[in-house]
């Protein structure tokens, strides 16, 4: 499953990490918050330095669905309702500096993009009191959004709130440009090099990876969920899962980006090409490693968008992975509270495009010493966290309930068939628990326990992966690390079988 934007993205790759450099600020992770944090850095003659586990985009910047837009999905009633309208209204005053900063690059550089209106749509007429609700909540706090009765979509629409002179782009053309622009002032980006911890010594930060350290007196943590424990902000995030698709269709594709207001989530876009219009879907998100039927809730894509699109013809399938907060609001700031040493920034909850400008804009502000004045809205630690104290022991009473019930599961014996192709399994070795899975012909077996907190992980059969229940931490069949805040690749025990 490869996305549409990583297809054809011309993104040169970059060396690993050469050990025993020293910098004024590391930066973990190449995503947009990484790439424009280290950006805004260098531009102010700071020393910084990018880390990559893997390629810069290729975790959720590049599977995103490109929109840049302050009308996002039922967003503003959650952080109202929470939060109250002075809040959102600076929230929005966030995503509007990060849309304004983003665009402007764009522009700045010939990148193109498109302007479209954003409609939050009901699928229902159940719906439309959710619909309604967005219209006040963001007319509350300032947005000229405006209540549509009736919209002239193939797909079933009860009318929506609709904001125009939004944006859509291709991110991987905006996160080439990035990268390329942070090396023009001499700050290196190092790919295939995954961060595995933070330690302190003789007075200043050292990132340790798997090809070595590296020191900084500051770090800033942009891997979508952070990978250092301290602060407990996998506990305070739930890891979604959703998918995409892009079609060629015989007929016009709307023009709008729409998202509905309900479940399941259906996301809708185009996107220019030189051939005519693609037509882009999202959707049918779940829990990461909660689900037992993964490929299915990626084929209710192509179900819906064959019912609604006639004779739409399938080019690309893929997934994101998304990190909602249990307050509502991203977390930008200290890693631990009174420390200013080490950043983090996370907690998007699908909206990382203007979100994670803010929060790169924040994060640059904060260690030059000159923050957003909305930047107390995104805060790490504030006394506002102790009204999510409820959501956060929700959130983690479904973790326990995994963890317990991952491993009842292994109170069986194991099974002695070989997984077909494209399948896996958890099964117990002795008193071990192992994944065995077979991809491309090579059967293998790896641990199936996640060594961030030991859950016991499931084979994810829409992406051929082992996928956590418990924080999101995902791993290739091999048991390479693809999402944290796992740092550490599963055990492999053994191959045991290829076919050539």
């Amino acid at each position: 499953m490869t996305s549409l934007w990583l297809n054809d993205a011309q993104v040169p790759a970059r060396l690993r990490l050469t050990p025993g450099s020293r910098y004024d600020t590391v930066v973990i992770g190449a995503g947009i918050t990484g790439l424009v944090t280290a950006l805004l850095l260098a531009q102010n003659g700071i020393q910084v330095a990018v880390v990559e586990g893997r390629r810069v985009g290729v975790g959720t910047t590049g599977g995103t669905t490109g929109k840049i837009s302050l009308l996002q999905g039922t967003r503003a009633q959650h952080i109202a309702g929470r939060h109250g309208i002075g809040v959102l209204a600076e929230y929005l005053a966030a995503n509007r500096d990060g849309q304004d900063w983003l665009l402007r690059f764009c522009e700045e550089r010939g990148i193109a993009y498109q302007h479209s209106a954003a409609v939050t749509y009901a699928q229902s007429e159940s719906e439309k009191h959710t619909v309604r609700a967005e219209f006040d909540a963001t007319r509350a706090a300032g947005l000229p959004t405006e209540l549509v009765d009736e919209l002239d979509t193939p797909f079933p629409a009860y009318g929506g709130v609709r904001l125009v002179e939004q944006a859509q782009i291709d991110p991987m053309t905006v996160l080439a440009a990035l990268a390329a622009e942070v090396e023009a002032h001499t700050a290196p980006i190092y790919e295939s090099t995954r961060a595995q911890g933070v330690r302190g010594e003789d007075g200043r930060l050292v990132v340790q990876t798997e090809h070595g350290d590296l020191t900084a007196d500051k770090v800033v943590l942009a891997t979508g969920t952070p990978i250092l424990d301290r602060g407990g902000f996998f506990a305070r995030l739930t890891a979604e899962r959703s998918y995409l698709a892009a079609f060629r269709t015989p007929e016009p594709v709307p023009h709008d980006m729409y998202i509905s207001a309900g479940q399941p989530i259906r996301s809708v876009r185009y996107h220019p090409t030189p051939e005519g219009d693609l037509l882009l879907v999202g959707g049918s998100g779940h829990a990461v490693g909660r689900t037992d039927a993964a490929a299915a809730h990626a084929d209710e894509l192509l179900d819906w968008t064959a019912t609604w699109f006639p004779g739409a013809e399938v080019l690309h399938r893929w997934s994101a992975q998304d990190y909602h907060p249990v307050g509502e609001l991203p977390y930008v700031g200290p890693l631990l509270p009174g420390r200013d040493d080490i950043l983090v920034a996370t907690g998007y909850a699908k909206w990382g495009l203007t979100n994670g400008v803010a929060a790169a804009l924040a994060l640059e502000g904060r260690l030059n010493g000159k923050p957003p004045p909305w930047s107390t809205t995104f805060a790490t630690w504030q006394p506002a966290e102790l009204r999510s104290l409820l959501s956060g022991a929700r959130a983690n009473t479904a973790v326990v309930q995994q963890l317990s019930t991952g491993w009842l599961h292994m109170i069986g014996g194991g099974k002695a068939a070989v997984p077909e192709e494209g399948c896996g399994r958890v099964e117990r070795r002795g008193l071990v628990p192992s994944g065995i899975c077979t991809v491309d012909g090579i059967t293998t077996e790896v641990s199936a326990i996640c060594p961030h907190l030991y859950g016991i992980l499931r084979w994810n059969d829409a992406e051929r992966s082992w996928d956590c229940p418990l924080h999101g931490s995902r791993f290739a069949p091999d048991g390479t690390v693809l999402e944290g805040p796992a740092t550490k690749p599963l055990a492999r025990r053994a191959v045991l079988r290829e076919d050539m």
